[in-house]
């Protein structure tokens, strides 16, 4: 006797296709109930109940295997999706309408707002803050909240980390939303001001861009925290491979999935062997730039971050336009933008942005802007009037060398994304939520004795941020 699918929740893959459940059109043989289970259940209902139950978990340990699902009406997570896309809706407006001489104030850092709504709270954390490095990062709360609270399903992303959290996609596959602990919520809000401080010293970080934090409860249950960060693999269309880093071998390989499937994977370090990540002229840039990434998480007494790695072929019009004279009038004013810092200033014009990025990024990927493969003819040439005052923002470089910038990339996306001489790399840490306290100096020792010798992630700040360092500068050239 066979049971189909309980739940058939749809499959989506890397380019946003709907593709069938494998466990819907296949029949799922039931397991014998043991001697003791058919002695303990009852007769009836029962005892349906609970083979389907068991069949339940069982398809739910294999769903991990298979990455993204569309929530739809038929998922366990519809329910809060559309009240999270609610909530998040009202939430950004308000928002819209604060204060912004508070935004970087101390009742900026510990600005709570909440909103009742019908059958659950959301409560907002601060709010003026998190819009005004929204805005410095080139992200509209208009084109945020439509990302957020569009008609369109979320996603669900199963990974494959011993995280208990839950990861939803917004559709447009632009932004995360995770599920987080009272504890890594609250330190979050702890570290917000050297965080957003970070940003404003090194405005091409790699650190994750934390977007949002929030929390919705309902009644008579526990509050349910939540962040909102930017995709690392945003646009992930052209994506190849992705790794997951953290710099040591013990349990860091990631079984590839059959030649042929379709199922969206993220690998880990020993996946990794044999590949390098190619930037020449950019690769000192990078170098530093994880120094002083890691080098402030060390700083934060953090570890267990990962550095993400995406592989992204160039098309030959790509490697051509790369350098030419008019992308590179583009890429510098997006590089220089804002050169004061990203959180100078109430208007979106941090580096990796330029204004109507969202438009003029639609028309590169379509091959007709400065990334397409069209050439420069006397009829669409920049005035050389216009080039002399878009270089003239560069005359002082002190900021420039101090801040680590670079020339960013006329793509989606920028401070993630930097290209070399055949691939495109979406480079960014994330996770950076735990604290080297107690539970983990214990967990340290305990490794230590299992895996003499070995290298693990649980180690010291200092050990680890070295450690990640090493690891870049060794997988790149």
């Amino acid at each position: 006797m066979g049971v189909s699918c309980l739940n058939p929740a749809r499959r989506v893959n890397s380019v946003g296709q709907v593709l069938c459940h494998p466990l819907q059109a296949a029949e799922i043989p039931m397991e014998q109930s043991t001697k003791d289970e058919r002695e303990a259940m009852p007769e009836g209902e029962s005892r349906q109940s609970t083979r389907h139950r068991r069949l339940f978990w069982n398809l739910r340990q294999r769903w991990k295997l298979l990455g993204l699902f569309e929530i739809d009406q038929e998922h366990e997570f519809y329910p809060l999706t559309c009240d999270l896309k609610q909530g998040l809706k009202q939430a950004i407006q308000e928002s819209i309408h604060s204060d912004t001489t508070i935004a970087l104030a101390d009742e900026g850092y510990s600005a709570k707002i909440t909103q009742g709504h019908e059958g659950f709270v959301m409560r907002t954390y601060a709010g003026p803050v998190f819009s005004h490095f929204r805005q410095s990062l080139g992200i509209s709360e208009e084109s945020f909240t439509k990302s957020l609270s569009c008609n369109e399903f979320y996603l669900q992303f199963i990974s494959n980390s011993k995280s208990k959290a839950d990861f939803f996609l917004t559709n447009d596959k632009r932004f995360f939303l995770k599920t987080q602990t009272k504890r890594e919520a609250h330190f979050m809000l702890q570290i917000l001001r050297r965080y957003i401080e970070h940003f404003q010293l090194y405005p091409h970080s790699l650190l994750v861009k934390i977007l949002g934090v929030y929390s919705i409860t309902y009644a008579q249950n526990k509050k349910k925290y939540f962040i909102i960060m930017q995709s690392v693999f945003f646009p992930d269309e052209r994506i190849t491979s992705r790794y997951d880093i953290k710099g040591c071998k013990v349990s860091r390989w990631t079984e590839p999935e059959p030649e042929g499937s379709r199922v969206l994977q993220v690998f880990k370090d020993c996946n990794f062997e044999g590949n390098v990540i190619c930037l020449d002229q950019q690769r000192a840039w990078l170098l530093l730039q994880m120094e002083l990434d890691a080098s402030f998480l060390q700083q934060l007494n953090v570890i267990d971050y990962s550095l993400l790695v995406g592989f992204q072929p160039l098309h030959a019009d790509e490697k051509n336009q790369s350098w030419s004279l008019a992308n590179l009038i583009v890429r510098t004013k997006r590089s220089v933008n804002g050169a004061a810092s990203p959180t100078a200033s109430n208007t979106a014009s941090v580096p990796g942005t330029v204004a109507g990025e969202e438009d003029t990024s639609e028309r590169d990927q379509g091959g007709t802007g400065l990334m397409g493969s069209q050439e420069m003819t006397p009829a669409n040439h920049i005035p050389m009037k216009k080039l002399k005052a878009q270089l003239s923002i560069v005359s002082d470089t002190s900021d420039i060398i101090a801040q680590n910038r670079r020339l960013l990339p006329n793509y989606k996306n920028a401070l993630h994304v930097v290209d070399g001489p055949e691939q495109r790399y979406f480079i960014g840490i994330i996770d950076i939520f735990t604290v080297y306290g107690l539970r983990k100096r214990l967990e340290h020792l305990w490794k230590s004795v299992r895996y003499r010798g070995q290298e693990f992630s649980t180690v010291s700040p200092l050990y680890y941020s070295r450690r990640i360092c090493h690891w870049v500068e060794s997988h790149s050239v």
